[in-house]
């Protein structure tokens, strides 16, 4: 095992390597309760979706750990799974869950391609560094103000005095305001304000699965509260051992995308997946020593990409939105881990979870609405990565932190971003801000997408 991981080579072994593991289990495994959550209100069924992202995070983070020894865990993303839900939601039914996880898969593919030519590396290096933590950004907004609505903490007020139906816009006026503070008296609100204090106490004292442990908490509370449906402990569509027969494996309708607006879909999966995955595995690879060798720890990167881009198709075809590297790994390279029997022994978590479907199926969704919001806030610190003193990156930055959130779409905060980077990089002249050739090849694609298609 230690001439396999090369262990003490990387100043480890092979009990820091489990509770490494482990600790990154717990700080990532909310997404058990959360995905299912979040997909299941767009039609697919709760117990479906846990047991794909069970099987996703527990193959392809062993996955990592075997062929690229790299300590970092996969799962289903957040923010791609609300974007994955939102294109469901806002098509008035004429995209399906099936629909999506093609575009899911397809887009999976594309990377596949993109990163064995190396394209995907090229592109990483086209985009500024600041648009790059702009978008970690903004999906941080974007997931919180899901987590507030979801709960209640936030109501939306479209129009009071009118009827407005499905599906359809008003214009507020100056005064009126679309977000409203939810009622204090919902019990929903209740405990998502409880979930919310847990988990930052917990934070604050540095508590390892400190998110794990407040939604834990709060199921607890919600408990006592009389709010959580006991009746899932022996609901057959929560068994205790693992039914694979309600597996939507390979649920895909490449018929049906072909019907609908199905390529700026497939484009921002790709886009987004690209640049989240790109400074997740960047980033844990610079704060676990990998990155001291340049050279090899670009090799193993480009290897970790690669198992990215097959858990991406993977596990669209386990029945789940899109697979990425979790940013919640540091947590587990902060207690020591540096080789994949780090991720390894988080894999296997995940796979061992596949016994504890009833016990997830009793948190209620206040309890990771709280999750969603702490995320949120995890996300928000790249913004001290980005120069707010120099406008021609500062901009582009703000418009795409804005308009993720303000718009309820992740594409079009990217879109902003790009297009404005382009212009004032232009006028700002030859200097420190250069454009790279594929920046314009971007920025036209994008002027061409939303002149062709619009903004719906």
């Amino acid at each position: 095992m230690d001439q396999f991981f090369k262990l003490k080579q990387n100043g480890t072994n092979v009990r820091t390597e489990i509770m490494a593991g482990i600790t990154t289990f717990m700080t990532m495994a909310y997404i058990l309760a959360v995905n299912p959550n979040i997909l299941s209100a767009a039609g697919m069924e709760w117990y479906s979706v846990f047991l794909a992202t069970a099987l996703a995070g527990g193959i392809f983070t062993i996955a990592m750990g075997l062929f690229v020894n790299f300590p970092v865990a996969l799962a289903p993303g957040m923010g791609l799974n609300a974007y994955f839900a939102t294109v469901i939601l806002s098509s008035n039914g004429a995209m399906t869950w099936q629909m999506a996880l093609t575009a899911v898969f397809i887009s999976g593919i594309i990377f596949i391609i993109l990163t064995i030519t190396k394209v995907r590396q090229l592109l990483l290096v086209a985009v500024p560094d600041a648009i790059k933590h702009a978008i970690t950004v903004g999906i941080g907004l974007f997931i919180t103000l899901i987590g507030a609505k979801n709960s209640g903490l936030f109501s939306v007020s479209v129009e009071t005095l009118n009827d407005v139906s499905k599906g359809s816009y008003t214009n507020l006026l100056s005064f009126e305001s679309i977000f409203h503070m939810g009622s204090l008296k919902d019990p929903n609100v209740q405990l998502v304000l409880v979930g919310l204090l847990l988990i930052s106490l917990l934070m604050v004292l540095r508590v390892k699965g400190a998110i794990l442990f407040g939604i834990l908490g709060t199921t607890i509370i919600a408990m006592l509260m009389g709010q959580v449906d006991f009746s899932m402990l022996n609901n057959p569509q929560t068994p205790w051992l693992p039914n694979f027969g309600y597996l939507e494996f390979f649920q895909f309708d490449f018929a049906g995308i072909l019907n609908v607006g199905i390529v700026s879909v497939i484009l921002t999966f790709t886009f987004v997946e690209m640049f989240d995955t790109f400074g997740t595995l960047v980033g844990t690879a610079n704060r676990a020593g990998i990155m001291k060798n340049p050279e090899e720890g670009r090799k193993r990167v480009g290897k970790a990409m690669l198992v990215d881009a097959f858990a991406v198709s993977g596990g669209a075809m386990l029945g789940t939105s899109t697979t990425t590297a979790f940013v919640e790994s540091s947590a587990g390279i902060a207690q020591g881990g540096r080789t994949g029997l780090t991720a390894i022994s988080t894999g296997i978590c995940f796979l061992l979870a596949l016994f504890l479907a009833p016990v997830v199926a009793l948190i209620p969704g206040s309890a990771t609405a709280a999750a969603l919001i702490i995320v949120g806030l995890l996300m928000m610190q790249s913004v001290k990565d980005i120069d707010f003193q120099d406008f021609v990156v500062a901009i582009p930055a703000f418009f795409t932190i804005v308009f993720m959130p303000f718009t309820n779409s992740i594409a079009n905060g990217i879109s902003f971003g790009i297009v404005a980077y382009v212009i004032l990089a232009l006028v700002a002249g030859k200097g420190k801000h250069k454009i790279h050739w594929l920046m314009w090849i971007l920025a036209i694609l994008i002027v061409l997408r939303y002149a062709l298609i619009g903004g719906e």
